[in-house]
């Protein structure tokens, strides 16, 4: 599984000399030597590159010597069981097509939890589920889309979808998010590519607070207010304003935290307050409490995997896991740059751990008014309120306007005959009367109905 082409079997498993280069006191442990004996061997030793796990955000430092020797024996437990699943990739290769058709007959709310005595029509469906890809700059978020295309689609000759920035000292990248249906033509799942995360925390959370909080949408430009002028004018002539209203906005289901695993293997290898805060700041990125949903942390991809032996991307989902929070084993997945079938398969695995977790923890339940008669008619005649809108708005000033008529034609009929109204009538002396005069007698009649 990139770097070594062939099977990891007798590289390390037969092999425990990987185990005993990171772990020199738990081997001596382990090969019968005494407890007492690892506690107080007083030769100097280069300190490990385990013992320098920023144990939380303070990066404070555990000084108890058994709570050292029992968290270095879990590393190391870790670390065998990682190299085991290498293994155990290669052993499933068999597997992959039929994990495929799986993910490929997903539909949003297969693997629903049932809880409660709940069905599956008491939750609300979205039509499609959305997998957010987030993580630091040159990560290799858009390279993962294209893998993760390239597994599920039967064109092995189709361009690639996403556009890979090449150098990551200019100013390119994804600054328009970009959303990716898998396979093509389909609704069941899509991935979403978003502009890198930046080096002040205090904007990535205001960005990943609005993508969490009112969704993401296909086009949309995402600015920083630390960008530059020149660089705010390119991208604004580059956008499309025509083309970003058409888009619905959609909601967050799950979210997928890419690392490169190379800048992760630098960090550990070199001393520094740089790398430390580097560190630092991807751990803060990854525990935003936007990301999670309830007790749920995001699942970690670890790319450029090709670049490493199999031993160094052991340690660095290792170090991952203790850096982070997360198992290793389970929530870890590492993704290299290859075409080998354990990459495949490390893709299927990873996506369904996606979806299953999506619809198991983040499907809201229908209210007593979601489910109601009235809401599903309301919904079918959506489309339809404006016509009968308009329709009753017709009828309604088709109504005043005959009634107006109709009292036209008929008032000055009956005008004379109501008011008694004698304009310019000749009097007795031969003057005329201009004013209006009433008519009691024609009056008197009208209201006893003797006309």
């Amino acid at each position: 599984m990139g770097g070594d082409k062939s099977s990891p079997r007798g590289s390390f498993l037969e092999d425990e000399s990987s185990l005993d280069n990171d772990y020199p006191e738990i081997s001596a442990f382990s090969r019968g030597g005494s407890r007492r004996k690892v506690e107080e061997d007083d030769s100097p030793k280069e300190p490990n590159w385990l013992d320098s796990i920023v144990a939380d955000e303070m990066g404070l430092r555990s000084s108890c010597n058994t709570t050292e020797f029992d968290s270095n024996l879990r590393r190391r437990n870790a670390y065998k069981e990682i190299l085991w699943s290498y293994d155990g990739l290669w052993t499933r290769n068999d597997r992959l097509p039929e994990a495929r058709r799986k993910i490929l007959s997903y539909s949003p709310g297969s693997w629903v939890e049932k809880v409660d005595g709940m069905k599956l029509s008491d939750y609300i469906i979205p039509k499609t589920t959305t997998l957010l890809l987030i993580g630091p700059r040159g990560s290799g978020k858009s390279s993962l889309v294209n893998r993760i295309s390239r597994v599920f689609e039967d064109d092995k000759f189709a361009p690639e979808r996403a556009q890979v920035s090449y150098n990551l000292c200019a100013e390119d990248g994804t600054y328009f998010i970009q959303e990716y249906m898998i396979p093509r033509g389909s609704t069941s799942f899509c991935l979403v590519d978003t502009r890198s995360l930046s080096d002040n925390f205090s904007e990535n959370d205001k960005m990943l607070q609005f993508w969490m909080t009112k969704g993401v949408r296909h086009g949309e430009l995402v600015s920083r207010t630390t960008d530059s002028s020149l660089l705010k004018t390119r991208l604004k002539c580059r956008g499309s304003l025509r083309a970003r209203g058409y888009h619905e906005r959609r909601k967050v289901d799950f979210v997928i935290f890419v690392v490169n695993g190379t800048s992760v293997l630098r960090s550990m290898n070199t001393e520094g307050d740089e790398n430390t805060l580097c560190a630092q700041m991807l751990a803060k990125n990854f525990k935003c409490p936007y990301l999670s949903f309830q007790d749920d942390k995001p699942v970690v991809v670890v790319t450029h995997g090709d670049l490493l032996s199999i031993q160094d991307r052991a340690r660095v989902r290792v170090y991952l896991g203790e850096l982070l929070g997360v198992l290793p084993t389970k929530q870890i997945f590492d993704i290299p740059d290859d075409c080998e079938p354990s990459t495949d398969l490390a893709i299927v695995d990873m996506i369904r751990y996606s979806l299953e977790h999506a619809d198991r923890n983040h499907l809201p339940r229908k209210g007593w008014l979601d489910g109601s008669r009235f809401l599903k008619i309301w919904g079918r005649l959506k489309a339809l309120r404006w016509v009968f809108l308009v329709l009753l708005l017709v009828i309604l000033i088709s109504s005043t306007t005959a009634g107006h008529r109709h009292h036209r034609h008929i008032w000055p009929l009956r005008r004379e005959f109501y008011m008694g109204w004698h304009a310019d009538r000749p009097h007795e002396n031969g003057e005329t009367v201009s004013k209006s005069t009433i008519d009691w007698p024609s009056m008197r009649h009208l209201w006893l109905d003797m006309d």
